[in-house]
């Protein structure tokens, strides 16, 4: 559930892979290990993307709609 959210979330947004994760102080390629459900997140960096991607790591984890 979350490399598929994570994916709608930064495409609703307009952001590419290497500008979320400038925001987020991670690389490309660790965004694209999340999106293809290769790696998971750090607590640390699941809020930093829920807050950069404005919206709540219960949604990005598929605990709320």
């Amino acid at each position: 559930m979350f490399k598929l959210r994570l994916k709608e979330k930064r495409e609703e947004r307009g952001m590419t892979q290497c500008k979320l994760a400038e925001k987020v102080y991670i690389s490309q390629q660790i965004i694209a290990a999340y999106e293809v459900g290769i790696r998971k997140p750090s607590l640390d960096v699941l809020i930093a993307i829920a807050d950069v991607l404005d919206c709540t790591t219960d949604y990005l984890l598929g605990r709320t709609n």
